[in-house]
Order: C-alpha cells, then sequence, then structure tokens
C-alpha cells in the first residue's frame, strides 16, 4: 500500500508509451504522469524526511495539509503540565534544533501569559556569561567506585521492541556523538544499544530480561556478564513508571521474534509476563540490599532506582531503611503520573501516579528531611522539552533530567499515535522492516546529537539571562507560575521545602510527620 500511487503512476506511464504509438495526442498525458514518477524517485531516495521515504508522493499530502491548518493533538498535554495541546510549534523547535536551523519563533509569546497554568522565570538586569554550557554531574555515592559524569539531559527509557532498530541505533549514536546517556528500558541491551557506542544506562525491570533464570527470576551471573560492558555507565531498577504504574504487562508470542528472545532471555514466539512486582525483593531493606548486590556485580557502576510516586509513606519507608541499613542508592530517578509509553489503558494513563512536580517535591523533601539528600542524586522524568522545562525541573529539586518526547521528535516523530499498532509511518515506533527502513540512522544520529546540544545550551542561556551561573544555584523561587488570573506564586510558595533532618529531629510540618511515623522500613 505504501508504494501504491508510485507503483500505478509507473504502470499508467508504461501504458500512455504503448498506446502513444498508435495515437500520439496521448502523449500530453505522458508530460503530465512523468514528473509525478519522477518525484516518487527522489522521495524514495532521499534520507531527510522519513514520511516522504516510506510514502513517496502520498507523503506530500501530510505536508500540505499542516500549510493549512496547525497540527493540534487533543491528548497530548504540553510539558509544563499547564494543561494546554501539545502544539505543532512545539515540536516544530525539536525539529528546528535538530536539523540545526532557527530555532525562533516568529511574533512574539506563544502562550497567553494570563492564563492559569502558565509559568516563566524572571530575568536580571544584570546577565552573566555562565562558565559552562555542558554542565555534568557526578552520579555515585560512597560505595560507588565507577561514578559517572552525566549531562544534565539524558535520552529516558524506551526499549528496543518498542521502538525499532534504527531508532535505537540513531538515538545511541547521538548520545555517542553528543557526550549523553541512553537509558535502554526494561527490554534489555540489544546489539542496537551496542553499536554506535554510546553510553548506557540498563534498566533492569520486573521481567529482568537480560539477566533472568528460565523460571523469570533475576540471574546474578546473566547480570554481572552483561554489566562489565564498558558501555554500561549506570544501572536502574525499575520500581514503576509513570505512564502505567503498578502495572505489568504481555509481550504477546506473535511479537517475539528470535532476535528478541535472544535480547531478553525468554523462549521465542511464546508470550512474555512482565509482573507489576519484583521478585527480587519485597521490602524497603531487601531493595536496598538488591542495590547493593548490583553495585557489587557490576564493579562499583553506580545504582539507583526508578519510580513514579504513589503512595507517599512507601518512599518514607525506603528513607528509613536506608538510614537504618546505612545502604543509599547512588540515585533515584522519579517519573511524572504524566509519563509517556507506546500503549497503556486510558485509565492508568490519565488517572494513576502522582505527576512530575508533586512528585519530585516530595522525593527531594523526603530525602532532605531524612538527612540523606548529599548522599542521593535525582532525576527528572516527565514530559520535558525545552530547557526552561530543565529549569524548573532542578528548582524542585532534580539534579539533571531525562527526555523521552523530545529525543522521538529529533528522529522525526510526528505524533501519528501509531505507536501501539505496528504501523508508525516513520519507522520509529514498528518492527515492519518496510517502515523501518525510512528513518535513516546516519541522518537521525546527526539530530538526535543537534537536539540535545541546542537545548543544554539554551538552558545555559536562560540560567544566564536570570543572573544564575550555575544549574545547582536554582531554586524553587526562581520559577513563578499563574495560580488564577489574578494571582501570581513562586515555586516556593506553592510546593513548600524541608530543612536538613526535619524528619529525624520531628520539626516536620503535620502532614510530613504524620507520614513519617507510619512508615515502616519492613513493608512497602
Amino acid at each position: 500500500m505504501r508504494l501504491l500511487f508510485w507503483t500505478l503512476s509507473f504502470l499508467v506511464i508504461a501504458a500512455v508509451v504503448i498506446v502513444a504509438l498508435f495515437y500520439p495526442l496521448i502523449l500530453w498525458t505522458f508530460v503530465i504522469l512523468l514528473p509525478l514518477f519522477l518525484l516518487g524517485v527522489y522521495d524514495v531516495t532521499q534520507n531527510q524526511h522519513a514520511v516522504l521515504k516510506n510514502f513517496p508522493l502520498v507523503g506530500h499530502f501530510r505536508y500540505l495539509l499542516e500549510m493549512i491548518r496547525p497540527e493540534i493533538n487533543q491528548y497530548f498535554i504540553e510539558s509544563n503540565t499547564n494543561g494546554r495541546p501539545f502544539s505543532r510549534e512545539m515540536r516544530s523547535v525539536v525539529y528546528q534544533r535538530a536539523k540545526k536551523s532557527t530555532d525562533t519563533l516568529p511574533f512574539g509569546t506563544q502562550r497567553d501569559v494570563y492564563e492559569e497554568g502558565y509559568e516563566w522565570i524572571n530575568h536580571s538586569l544584570a546577565p552573566i556569561r555562565p562558565k559552562h554550557f555542558d554542565p555534568r554531574v557526578r552520579v555515585g555515592g560512597a560505595k560507588c567506585t565507577k561514578p559517572y559524569e552525566a549531562s544534565i539531559l539524558n535520552i529516558s527509557a524506551m526499549s528496543f521492541g518498542s521502538l525499532s532498530k534504527n531508532a535505537i541505533l540513531s538515538l545511541n549514536g547521538g548520545a555517542r556523538l553528543g557526550g549523553f546517556a541512553h537509558n535502554t528500558g526494561e527490554g534489555g541491551i540489544s546489539p542496537y544499544h551496542l553499536e554506535p557506542g554510546g553510553d548506557i544506562i540498563w534498566q533492569i525491570g520486573t521481567g529482568y530480561f537480560g539477566c533472568r533464570d528460565k523460571d523469570g527470576r533475576f540471574d546474578l551471573e546473566q547480570f554481572q556478564e552483561r554489566a562489565q560492558h564498558e558501555q554500561v555507565r549506570m544501572i536502574e531498577i525499575k520500581l514503576s513508571q509513570g505512564a502505567k504504574p503498578g502495572h505489568g504487562g504481555i509481550l504477546p508470542g506473535a511479537k517475539v521474534t528470535e532476535e528478541i528472545a535472544r535480547i531478553r532471555l525468554v523462549p521465542p514466539h511464546q508470550d512474555v509476563l512482565s509482573p507489576p512486582s519484583h521478585s527480587a525483593f519485597s521490602t524497603p531493606v531487601e531493595l536496598l540490599e538488591f542495590v547493593q548486590k548490583l553495585r557489587e556485580a557490576s564493579g562499583g557502576k553506580p545504582v539507583g532506582f526508578k519510580l513514579c510516586l504513589g503512595d507517599p509513606t512507601q518512599f518514607l519507608s525506603i528513607c528509613k531503611a536506608m538510614i537504618g541499613t546505612g545502604l543509599r542508592p547512588d540515585y533515584i530517578a522519579v517519573d511524572g503520573g504524566e509519563g509517556g509509553t507506546g500503549a497503556a489503558p486510558l485509565e492508568f494513563s490519565n488517572s494513576v501516579g502522582t505527576p512530575l512536580n508533586e512528585a519530585l517535591n516530595f522525593v527531594h523533601n523526603a530525602l532532605v528531611g531524612s538527612g540523606l539528600r548529599e548522599d542521593i542524586k535525582i532525576i527528572a522524568s516527565g514530559r520535558i522539552i525545552t530547557g526552561f522545562h530543565i529549569a524548573a525541573k532542578l528548582a524542585l529539586g532534580a539534579d539533571l533530567c531525562y527526555s523521552a518526547r523530545g529525543f522521538l521528535f529529533s528522529l522525526g516523530c510526528i505524533q501519528a499515535l501509531r505507536c501501539n499498532t505496528n504501523h508508525c509511518p516513520v519507522g520509529v515506533a514498528t518492527q515492519n522492516p518496510y517502515l523501518v527502513k525510512g528513518l535513516v540512522v546516519s541522518d537521525k544520529t546527526q539530530r538526535v546529537a543537534n537536539y540535545h546540544k541546542a537545548t543544554v545550551h539554551n538552558l545555559v542561556e536562560l540560567l544566564g539571562a536570570a543572573g544564575i551561573e550555575d544549574p545547582d544555584d536554582l531554586r524553587p523561587w526562581h520559577i513563578y507560575k499563574r495560580t488564577s488570573p489574578a494571582q501570581v506564586k513562586s515555586y516556593a510558595r506553592i510546593f513548600p521545602q524541608l530543612r536538613k533532618n526535619d524528619l529525624i529531629e520531628g520539626s516536620a510540618p503535620e502532614l510530613y510527620a504524620s507520614l513519617w511515623a507510619y512508615a515502616s522500613p519492613d513493608r512497602f
């Protein structure tokens, strides 16, 4: 079907040439059809536009429609949680940065500044030139012997299988070019993560793909073999994700190819279960012991865990376990309830899990209040696209950020909403080999690196305009939000902050104090 119109035009041209031998006037049809056929040839051979490569001739209608009206998708909410549709302008900024073209917007502010939810950072009358245009964050606590100097922006977890091999190759290649990290997602380390040579954060989920025995339980030997790989810089235990927290999953046997089976250490052509919870641990103390086990087995690499905040007492229980055992994760990745996925039940996507800002503030406060914050880095994940989005998360307590959607846009994602059908028209979220070919790795690798560089550069310039020398200096009072048409509050007023050891010393506000009293290191 993808080559239908191009094939038909070729057949019609051939027929016209034959008929023209007897009826010369028919050659006028040839004059009209030949340019269409040549345009189809160009579409197939060019490497910049996956839509045109996969759908020659027909793909041009997509660009024609864009010229007629803006593409507004009601299912995507702008990543600063203002409640507005994710606009074409936001996606266009990513495209422009990825292509190294002008990433400015015409006609001034694109937002209604008096609308509830509008956010901004105030500039300084004494702006500065920041020291570093590629800020780095060292991840690794006292028990970590191989700390990692991470970029302030990295690729969020997206598995091979969910994404195509060409998408994985491009993302990891971009990470290598730009000097940032690529999270594997829970689907395991594939050859396409390793081939380009980019830094890897290996995520391990409840299915233990790539480090499991035949019964689906964690296998230390399999883990140790893969964790020793030089490209693996950090290990991440996935407790839950924002798009579907507390929800397991099944990879249908029809999708479990021989290749995916080898990567995940599962039988081919059989349904694969990802349980909703881990079997390697069942209490906060056991979680921290598992963290330490992975750290030792990996040769001292940073080990952390990722969660979407649910019952807050459960996170406080982990904090109590840290105090009691002396064991710490090197980092905690906080995923907002607004996080994305290729497919999730509507109820889980829309109505389960704490949104990122509230979750980030709580996790930061819990660590500060229990005297643990200095030992642990926090990674924020959830609809982070621009430099301002990064700044806002750093102001709430994050040390660095993940982005999934931004990097997908840099690959050429057009939000076709076909992620769960295996029919992604641009070859990003599909295993269809004909569609995958449309995503040209050499072109998209550079675009991934370009997007990262431009976004981090804009973050640093934003800080300079605000008179802030270092990302570490961002605080909640630097970010403002309109809470009603007539009221503005800083993050410091919206998200109250605990002081160091408030929870331990009993000086925390009543809400935190009551949650802390109920928390236990021996149960979630």
